[in-house]
C-alpha cells in the first residue's frame, strides 16, 4: 500500500512515500523536494556473512543522467563507475547510519540511492541520507534510528536550510549534519573562513530540521513499518579467556600502551602479550575469543588511562599536538613541494600548475561544469607498513583529497588574479593519525612554495572524543591511530588564524551534545593557531616567483566581437596559432584570452598572433609583423591579416639606410609602432621608434629625410623626403587595405 508524509525543511515541502516502487526490497522510499527525486532502497542478507568480524555494509549513489536530462559523455554513452561526486555523496550517507547497527550484527546490508529526477536547484545528497534512514527504519532491518540529514547555508548573513545551488554561490559556509532528534551524529563542512560560533549556530538550525523530518519519519514507521528481525548477541569471551589476563598480564599491557612507544613498537609488545596469554590458555578455548577478550581489556586500559589518570598513549596533555617538522622546496623539477611531518604522520605535498584549459569537465547532476583546483590523495600501503595490492584509489582516499580541497579551495585565488589550473597532489608517506589534516598542512605549504597568491595559509587538526560510562569524557587534540581506533570521535578542523574552511565529524556513539562540540572547536582553535605558527617558520608567504619549470600565463582581452576572427571556422585559425606557437590558449565568452607557454618567445609569438587578428591600427599600437613587399622607399609590413604598412627608409633601423635589403628581407619577422593614420586610412610605421623607445609624436618629429628622396619633397609640403600620396596616389597595390599584386 502507497503511504506518503510530508514536512516543511527550510520553507520547502519535503514529501517521502512507501509503497509506490521498488516493492521487493526489504525497505524503499522515494524522497522529492522541489523536482529533485530520488529512490533508496534498503537490503539485507538473510544469514550473517561467514568470518567477517566487522558489519559488511554497503552504500551505493548511483547517478542517472537522463535525471538532468543528458546523454552520457563516454564512448559508450552510458554510465560506468561512479565519480567523485557519487562517491562523496554515498560516504555521506554511510558515515550517520553504520554507527546505529546493532553491536555485532554481521548480516551484509546494502543500501542504493537513484537519483531519477535533479532540478539542479536542489542538491540529492542530503536527501540519500534521509531516505536511508526511512527505508531502514520501515524495514525488517535493525536500525537505531531514524534520523535525518540537511545542509544549512549562510546567505547574506542569514542561515539558510537545504539552499539551492544558485544560493550556495553566494553563501560562506556549506554545513551538512545528520542527526538524531537528540543528538548530532556526522557534520561535514566547507566555509570561506567562518568563526566557530556561526558553526555552532549552524548545528542548531540543522537539527532544529532534523528534528521535523525525524518525526516525519516515525509517521512513516507508523504506517509501513515491518517488525524487526532479531539479532543475537555475539557471544561473550569464555570466562577462562579473561582469566588468562593476570593482574601481571594487566600491568604489562597498560606499559605498553602507555609507554609512549611508537606505533610499530607498541603493536609488536602487544602482539607478544597476547601470543603469551593464548599460549596459557587451554587448547578447547577458540583463538577468536582470546583476541576478542584481549582486546576488550586494551580497551578498557586505555580509556581508564585517558579518563581516570590523564594521560596519552605518546605522553602528551589532552591539547598537546605531536612534534612538528615542516620543509618546502624538497623536489627539484615540481612547480612546488611542501613536506609535513607531525609525530609518526608525514605527508608529501605536490603543485602542478597548467593552462585553464587543463580545467577538470565534470559530468554531473551538479550544474557545475568545470573545476580548475584540484586535490588528490594517495594512500600507499607503505605508509602502513603493510604489504597489499596498489590500485586506483579508493572511496577512503577520494574522501579524503575532497576533504582536504574543501579545506583549502576559498584561499585560491580567482583565475584572473592567477591564470592557472592547479592540481595538488599528496602522498602519504607515513600514516598514524589524521593524514587528511597532515595534506591540508603539506598543500598550504606546497601552494607557498610553487608562488600560488593564496589569500591566508590553512591548517587542519584532528580532534578525539573518549567518553565514559558515567557521562565523563576528555576531548584529545591531535589523535594517533590508536586513539582514533579505541576513541568515540574524529572530528577534523581545518582553517586560517581567522576562522574555519572544513569540517568532518564521525562518531561511533550514538550522539555528542553541543557542550562537547563546543570544548572541541575551542581545542581545535588552539592547536591550529599552534600548526600555522610552524608552517610559516618554514615559508613565511607565498613565493614571489615561480619555478623555471611552471608555464607562464598572461590575461588579455580582446572585443568580443573579435572572438569568431581568433577562433576561425571549425577552430582553424586558433589550432594554427597554437600548432605556431606551441602555446596554449583559452578564449573565453566575455573577451578574456589566457595564453600559457614554458617559454616567453612562444608566449610573445601567441599574443601578438591574437592581438594582430583583433586590434586595430591606432596610434601608438605595437604589433609583430612579417615583412611582404620592398619598394625604393621603404618596405610593407603586414600587422593583420590582409592589411599592411608602410615603414619608410628612415623608419627601418635606428639610422638611415640608403635601401630596404641593408635592414630587412622579404619574410622577415620585424616589430613595428603605428605613427600615423591618414584620413585615407592608410597606415605608417616606425621600427626606429620601436628601437629607440619613442612616442609616435617623436618618431615624427624626428623622422629624417629619405636617402633617396622619395619623391622629394610633398609639393609644398612640410616633411621633406616623404612622397604625397594625397597628390601623387599610394603605389601600385596601396596599403593598409589589402596588398594587391606583388
Amino acid at each position: 500500500m502507497r503511504h506518503s508524509v510530508q514536512c516543511d525543511v527550510g520553507g520547502k515541502t519535503l514529501t517521502i512515500e512507501s509503497g509506490w516502487v521498488a516493492g521487493q526490497a526489504d525497505g524503499s522510499v522515494t524522497l522529492r523536494l522541489g523536482d529533485t527525486v530520488v529512490l533508496v532502497t534498503a537490503c539485507m542478507s538473510p544469514k550473517p556473512r561467514e568470518g567477517a568480524d566487522f558489519f559488511p555494509l554497503s552504500v551505493d549513489f548511483e547517478e542517472r543522467l537522463y535525471a538532468v536530462g543528458r546523454i552520457p559523455g563516454s564512448f559508450f554513452r552510458r554510465e560506468g563507475r561512479p565519480g567523485t561526486d557519487g562517491i562523496l555523496a554515498a560516504r555521506l550517507t554511510d558515515r550517520p547510519i553504520r554507527p546505529l547497527f546493532p553491536k555485532g550484527f554481521r548480516n551484509e546490508v546494502q543500501i542504493v540511492a537513484t537519483v531519477f529526477s535533479a532540478d539542479q536547484e536542489n542538491p540529492p545528497d542530503v536527501l540519500s541520507i534521509v531516505g536511508a534512514s526511512a527505508a531502514l527504519s520501515i524495514s525488517s532491518i535493525p536500525f537505531d534510528g531514524p534520523i535525518s540529514g540537511c545542509r544549512v547555508g549562510n546567505v547574506d548573513g542569514q542561515l539558510v536550510v537545504n539552499p539551492t545551488y544558485q544560493q550556495m554561490e553566494n553563501s560562506t559556509m556549506e554545513l551538512v549534519v545528520a542527526g538524531s532528534r537528540d543528538a548530532v551524529v556526522m557534520v561535514e563542512a566547507g566555509a570561506k573562513v567562518v568563526p566557530e560560533s556561526l558553526v555552532l549556530d549552524a548545528l542548531d538550525e540543522a537539527q532544529r530540521a532534523n528534528a521535523k523530518v525525524v518525526e516525519a519519519i516515525e509517521q512513516l514507521v507508523g504506517l509501513a513499518g515491518k517488525p524487526k528481525v532479531t539479532v543475537e548477541p555475539p557471544p561473550a569471551p569464555e570466562q577462562a579467556a579473561f582469566d588468562a589476563i593476570t593482574d601481571d598480564v594487566r600491568a604489562r599491557m597498560r606499559q605498553a600502551i602507555f609507554a609512549g612507544r611508537e606505533k610499530g613498537e607498541r603493536d609488536r609488545e602487544l602482539g607478544l602479550i597476547e601470543a603469551e596469554v593464548a599460549e596459557s590458555v587451554a587448547d578447547d578455548v577458540p583463538r577468536g575469543q582470546i583476541a576478542d577478550a584481549f582486546d576488550n581489556v586494551v580497551n578498557q586500559l586505555f580509556r581508564q588511562g585517558v579518563l581516570k589518570e590523564n594521560v596519552r598513549a605518546d605522553g602528551r596533555e589532552r591539547t598537546q599536538v605531536r612534534p612538528i617538522t615542516c620543509e618546502v622546496g624538497v623536489l627539484p623539477r615540481t612547480h612546488g613541494t611542501g613536506l609535513f611531518t607531525r609525530g609518526q604522520t608525514q605527508i608529501l605535498s605536490v603543485v602542478t600548475l597548467g593552462s585553464l584549459s587543463d580545467e577538470q569537465r565534470l559530468d554531473t547532476l551538479s550544474p557545475i561544469e568545470t573545476k580548475r583546483y584540484l586535490h588528490h590523495y594517495n594512500f600507499p600501503p607503505y605508509s602502513v607498513g603493510e604489504v597489499r595490492r596498489v590500485g586506483t584509489p579508493g572511496r577512503r582516499e577520494i574522501g579524503h583529497g575532497a576533504l582536504a580541497e574543501r579545506a583549502l579551495e576559498p584561499m585560491i585565488p580567482s583565475k584572473d588574479d592567477f591564470p592557472y589550473t592547479i592540481r595538488v597532489v599528496s602522498e602519504a608517506l607515513s600514516s598514524n593519525g589524521s593524514t587528511s589534516m597532515g595534506s591540508v598542512c603539506g598543500s598550504t605549504m606546497s601552494l607557498m612554495d610553487a608562488g600560488v597568491p593564496i589569500k591566508a595559509p590553512v591548517a587542519g587538526v584532528a580532534m578525539g572524543l573518549i567518553m565514559g560510562e558515567a557521562g565523563d569524557y576528555a576531548v584529545l587534540t591531535d589523535i594517533q591511530g590508536l586513539e582514533d581506533h579505541l576513541g568515540d570521535m574524529d572530528f577534523k578542523v581545518a582553517g586560517t588564524a581567522d576562522g574555519i574552511t572544513a569540517l568532518q565529524m564521525d562518531i561511533k556513539v550514538k550522539g555528542i551534545t553541543p557542550a562537547i562540540m563546543r570544548e572541541a572547536l575551542q581545542q581545535a582553535k588552539e592547536a591550529r593557531l599552534f600548526i600555522l605558527g610552524k608552517i610559516l617558520e618554514a615559508i613565511p608567504a607565498p613565493r614571489g616567483y615561480m619555478s623555471p619549470f611552471a608555464p607562464r600565463m598572461i590575461k588579455i582581452s580582446i572585443p568580443v566581437d573579435k572572438i569568431g576572427a581568433v577562433i576561425g571556422p571549425g577552430g582553424k585559425t586558433i589550432r594554427a596559432i597554437i600548432a605556431e606557437s606551441k602555446a596554449t590558449i583559452d578564449v573565453q565568452d566575455d573577451g578574456t584570452v589566457f595564453i600559457g607557454s614554458p617559454n616567453e618567445e612562444s608566449l610573445e609569438l601567441a599574443r601578438s598572433k591574437v592581438e594582430g587578428l583583433t586590434k586595430d591600427a591606432e596610434v601608438g599600437s605595437i604589433f609583430n609583423g612579417k615583412v611582404v613587399r620592398s619598394t625604393n622607399f621603404g618596405a610593407f609590413v603586414e600587422i593583420l591579416p590582409g592589411k599592411d604598412g608602410l615603414v619608410r627608409l628612415g623608419e627601418l633601423a635606428e639610422e638611415p639606410v640608403a635601401r630596404v635589403e641593408d635592414a630587412v628581407q622579404i619574410g622577415d619577422e620585424v616589430r613595428v609602432m603605428v605613427i600615423e593614420v591618414d584620413r585615407l586610412g592608410r597606415i605608417n610605421l616606425s621600427r626606429r621608434a620601436v628601437l629607440q623607445g619613442l612616442t609616435p609624436e617623436m618618431a615624427l618629429a624626428t623622422a629624417p629625410a629619405q636617402p633617396n628622396g622619395g619623391g622629394g619633397p610633398r609639393n609644398g609640403g612640410d616633411r621633406g623626403g616623404r612622397p604625397d600620396f594625397r597628390r601623387n596616389g599610394p603605389p601600385r597595390g596601396g596599403f593598409g587595405g589589402g596588398r594587391g599584386p606583388r
